[in-house]
Order: structure tokens, then sequence, then C-alpha cells
């Protein structure tokens, strides 16, 4: 497993900078956020420069692109806001390649109309779905021609919000597109050891063929996230039944600040040696 990073972990609006900073850490990746380019992170539009300073900074440091982020709300009730972040979507699937990836990663989103991360009970509606299933062909049918992936990572606030729901998205649109990132920290909020071992086996079981990256976030005893390795994520599990599942993509940490970085590195360097 490459261990990756958040490229939003480090301040900056200059691509160079933040990859220099992630290889100091001990990165060999980033998810890349155009933020760091100094843009929105969804951008209206990119010009050939601004793509190619991201690809050339991976290439003058070696660490590698391993995602752009793409996230929008993709169940936004209105539907006027769903359009807008589409477009802006199809404009990163089509810079995707030249960005030095293959992947862009989703939000699948949430019936709250201020907050993509926070949930709302209709999500679990069948409007809902019906949405996220609308939205996600229309996603899908611009990635697959260009052979770009799309990362949805089931998170509690979302409509996709535990394994067994992104198997669902998954057997339904039968897209070669969609894929899995995994994050332990989203499948669970307060629960004993044996109840979160049992749940994250659970899902790489079930999700196993389209697992392309993994997050190393934590939690912490009341349910709030922290930094992997501070928290009650039991990695060594969670990586272990990565690893025996075949899993060999990035595994990328966020949620933790950039003087804390090093530290993670080497935790789960620690950790992946172990196993």
């Amino acid at each position: 497993m490459r261990l990756g990073i958040f490229a939003t972990t480090y301040a900056g609006s200059d691509p160079l900078t933040v990859l220099q900073a992630a290889k100091a850490a001990g990165f060999a990746a980033v998810q890349y956020n155009m933020a760091c380019s100094g843009l929105a992170a969804m951008p209206d539009a990119l010009t050939p420069s601004q793509v190619a300073a991201v690809a050339d900074a991976s290439r003058a440091t070696g660490v590698a692109i391993a995602a752009v982020s793409g996230t929008y709300n993709m169940i936004h009730p209105d539907p006027a806001v769903r359009a807008t972040g589409l477009r802006r979507l199809d404009l990163l699937i089509k810079n995707a390649a030249a960005l030095g990836t293959n992947m862009v990663t989703l939000c699948t989103g949430t019936r709250d109309a201020q907050d993509q991360w926070r949930h709302h009970p209709d999500n679990a509606t069948p409007e809902a779905w019906r949405d996220l299933l609308d939205e996600m062909a229309k996603a899908c049918a611009l990635a697959e021609p260009l052979g770009v992936k799309l990362g949805i990572e089931p998170e509690l606030a979302n409509v996709i919000d535990t394994a067994g729901r992104a198997r669902a998205l998954i057997d339904t649109l039968q897209s070669p597109a969609l894929a899995i990132v995994l994050d332990p920290a989203n499948l669970f909020e307060v629960a004993s050891l044996t109840a979160q071992r049992d749940l994250l086996s659970q899902a790489v079981d079930l999700l196993a063929d389209r697992i392309i990256m993994a997050h190393a976030k934590d939690r912490d005893p009341t349910g709030g996230f922290a930094t992997a390795g501070k928290g009650v994520v039991d990695f060594p599990h969670f990586l272990g039944r990565l690893k025996a599942a075949g899993f060999t993509g990035d595994l990328v940490t966020h949620g933790l600040a950039a003087d804390e970085a090093a530290a993670v590195a080497a935790y789960l360097t620690q950790t992946l040696a172990a196993l």
C-alpha cells in the first residue's frame, strides 16, 4: 500500500510547494484538491497551464496524484445546484489524465441544502435514492469513455451511509467507473472493539472487488474525529483485512494538522510493516 495524504493538509496555492511538503513528511502520494492550485475546489474553468502545473509538480517531486477531489452534493434538493456540480465534475473528469490521475472522488450527497457532509433524515427516502441513481448515472456516462474511476465513500452523513448501500449502488448501476474509497472512521461513531472489527471486516468483504483507495482517519471514544493512530480505530485489523482481500492501492490520511503529518506517516508505515 502506498501512503498518501490530502493535499489540503498543507497551506499554499502552488502545487509544487504542497507536494514538496507532503514528500518531506514521508508521503508518496496525495489526494489533490484544486484549492491547492489557488482555485475553487470545483472550478468552472481550467487552463492548460494550471493543469500542467499539477502534473509537473508530481513529476518533479515523485509524489503521485492518487485522485483529485470532485465533491459536490449529488442529491442536493435543488436540481440546478446538482446540474452546476455535474458540469464542474465533467471538467475535472476531462482533465484527470492530464493532472496525472485516473480517479475523481465524489460526495454521494445529503438532502441538507447548506452542508454536503451533514446528515438529513430525508437521505433515507426513495426520492433521495432515485436522485442519486440519476445523478451518478450521468457521472458514470462522463467517466466511462475516458477510463476515469469515480471514488465513492460510505459516509454516515450521506445517502450512501453503509457498505451495503454502496454495494447496492454498484450492483444497480453496473458501471465499471464506480469505485470505493473506504474510510473506517466513516462507518461508525461509537462502537465496541468487537463490533468495530466486525463492521470493518464486513465492509471489506462486501466491497473488496471495488476498493481502490483507503482513508486513514480516526475516531475518539466519544465519536468525534481524531488523527490516525490517536483514536479507537483498530488500524492493524482494518489494514490486515484490506491486505488479505488483495488491496494494494493508496492509503490516504486526512483530518490532521500539517505538523502531525510526519508522525502519522511513521505510524502507518510501522503498522503496515507489522502486517
